[in-house]
C-alpha cells in the first residue's frame, strides 16, 4: 500500500503546526519558496528525499513518520522502534538499552499472554482531537480531555494514588529505565496494538509521576505516531504543551484543588456576603464575614500540603494555583524564590522523614503546618515552637526557621 501525497503534505502541515513555525520560517529553514511549501502541504507539489529529510529534521520527526501507510506502527523489534524517533537519539546507548530491554519485555509479555490464554487487553480510548494549531489551543484540548478521563475512570477529585498502576489497568505496560538526563520519558505503540509507557527511573518520585501522566496523554491523544520522546528541547512542541496540560490538571485537578485550599480555611475572599430570604417573614437577611486579617494569604506551607496531598513537585502546583487564577502573578513570583522553595522542600522532607520507633509523620507534618500557619498571623510566641519542637521530636531550631520562612514571602 502506497501513501498518497495529500496525506504526506497533511502530516507535513500537522508537524509544522505542532513546533509552532510560519511557513516562512521552513521555507527558510529547509532552503525552498514559501509557495512552494503552500504547495507541498496542500498536496500539490512532491518532495524530493532531501527536501523530506530536511523536513522531517525540522520537525524533530523520523523520515518514516511521514511515509508511513495508515497509523504509524511499530513492530516489537527494537531497531525498528528505535527507526521511529528522531534522528540524534537513534544512537544514545541509553535509549538503545532501555528500547532493547522494552522490545525483549514485550515480547516475551506477549508470548505468556497467549501461552495462558489471557482475554486481550482493553486499550483506554483515543480522543481524535484535531491537531492544536495553537498553544492556547493545545492548553486547553490538555484540560479537557483530562477532566473527561478522570470522569471516565471515576476518580473524582481525589488524588491518584499510583500513576503507574493506574496506566496498568488500562492496558498500558509501564516501567522506570534509565535514559539521557535531558529526556524524561517515551511512549510506545508495537503493531500488536500494546503501548509501552517508559519515564527516567532516576528522577524525583514526584517528577516521575508527572512523566507518566504526561506520557499518558500521549497513548490517548497521538498513539498514532507511534513513538514519541518528551525531552527538555522538544517542550515547546503544542502536542508537548497540550500533555503537560493534561498532566497537571489530571494530577491535580480543579475542584480538588478548591476543595483542598476548603480544608486549609485558604483562598477564601477576604470578605463574604450571605443572602438570606425567610419565607414565614417574608423578610430578606443580609450577613457579613470578614476573615481574621492575614488568613487568607497563601504562603508556601499550603502549597507544600497541596504538593503532598496530591503528590506532585512543590513547584508544579504554584503553576497550578497561578493556572487556576488562585495566585496572581507577583504571589506566583513571590513563592518562587530561593528561599520560600528551600523552606517547602525542607517542610516536606521534615514531614516524611521517618520517626525512630517508626511513627508515620502524618500528625506531626499537620501540626507543624498549623504551628507555622499561627506564628504567621502572631498568634503564637518563637518559644512555643521551641517547645513545640521537642514535643514533635524536630530536631534544634528547625520548626522555629521554617516558621520565619513563611514571614518572608
Amino acid at each position: 500500500m502506497t501513501i498518497d501525497q495529500a496525506t504526506i503534505g497533511r502530516r507535513l502541515r500537522e508537524a509544522r503546526l505542532n513546533c509552532g513555525r510560519t511557513q516562512e520560517q521552513v521555507a527558510d529553514a529547509v532552503g525552498i519558496v514559501r509557495t512552494a511549501v503552500v504547495a507541498i502541504e496542500a498536496g500539490k507539489r512532491a518532495l524530493s528525499t532531501l527536501e523530506l529529510s530536511r523536513f522531517a529534521a525540522l520537525y524533530h520527526r523520523p523520515v518514516t513518520y511521514f511515509l508511513q501507510p495508515g497509523e504509524a506502527e511499530i513492530t516489537g523489534d527494537a531497531e525498528l522502534i528505535l527507526h521511529l524517533l528522531p534522528t540524534g537519539w537513534r544512537d544514545d546507548p541509553l535509549v538503545k538499552d532501555a528500547i532493547a530491554w522494552c522490545s525483549e519485555i514485550c515480547r516475551v509479555g506477549t508470548e505468556l499472554e497467549t501461552l495462558l490464554g489471557k482475554r486481550p487487553h482493553a486499550n483506554p480510548p483515543v480522543y481524535d482531537l484535531a491537531a492544536p494549531r495553537r498553544a492556547e489551543e493545545a492548553i486547553e484540548q490538555g484540560l479537557f480531555v483530562a477532566e473527561e478521563e478522570r470522569r471516565r475512570l471515576g476518580l473524582g477529585f481525589a488524588p491518584v494514588a499510583d500513576v503507574a498502576d493506574l496506566i496498568a489497568t488500562q492496558g498500558i505496560w509501564a516501567a522506570g529505565v534509565r535514559l539521557p538526563d535531558e529526556m524524561s520519558g517515551l511512549f510506545i505503540r508495537t503493531s500488536s496494538r500494546r503501548m509501552v509507557i517508559l519515564v527516567h527511573l532516576d528522577h524525583p518520585r514526584v517528577r516521575k509521576r508527572f512523566s507518566y501522566a504526561h506520557e499518558y496523554a500521549h497513548a490517548i491523544l497521538d498513539r498514532s505516531t507511534g513513538a514519541i520522546v518528551s525531552t527538555n528541547s522538544n517542550s515547546q512542541e503544542l502536542i508537548e504543551k497540550r500533555a503537560n496540560a493534561f498532566a497537571a490538571a489530571f494530577l491535580m485537578p480543579q475542584a480538588g484543588v478548591h476543595w483542598f485550599l476548603g480544608f486549609l480555611d485558604k483562598g477564601d475572599a477576604a470578605r463574604r456576603h450571605y443572602h438570606i430570604y425567610d419565607v414565614a417573614a417574608e423578610d430578606e437577611v443580609d450577613a457579613e464575614r470578614r476573615s481574621a486579617p492575614r488568613s487568607q494569604r497563601i504562603g508556601y506551607e499550603d502549597v507544600s500540603m497541596l504538593a503532598m496531598h496530591f503528590g506532585t513537585s512543590y513547584e508544579s502546583v504554584v503553576h497550578r494555583l497561578r493556572d487556576l487564577r488562585i495566585l496572581r502573578p507577583s504571589e506566583k513570583q513571590a513563592l518562587l524564590e530561593t528561599d520560600q522553595v528551600a523552606a517547602a522542600h525542607d517542610f516536606i522532607r521534615l514531614a516524611r522523614r521517618d520517626q525512630p520507633d517508626g511513627q508515620d509523620r502524618e500528625i506531626v507534618r499537620d501540626i507543624a503546618y498549623l504551628a507555622i500557619e499561627a506564628y504567621r498571623r502572631e498568634d503564637v510566641s518563637m518559644g512555643y515552637l521551641r517547645d513545640l519542637s521537642g514535643k514533635l521530636r524536630i530536631e534544634g531550631d528547625e520548626l522555629v526557621r521554617l516558621a520565619e520562612a513563611a514571614l518572608d514571602a
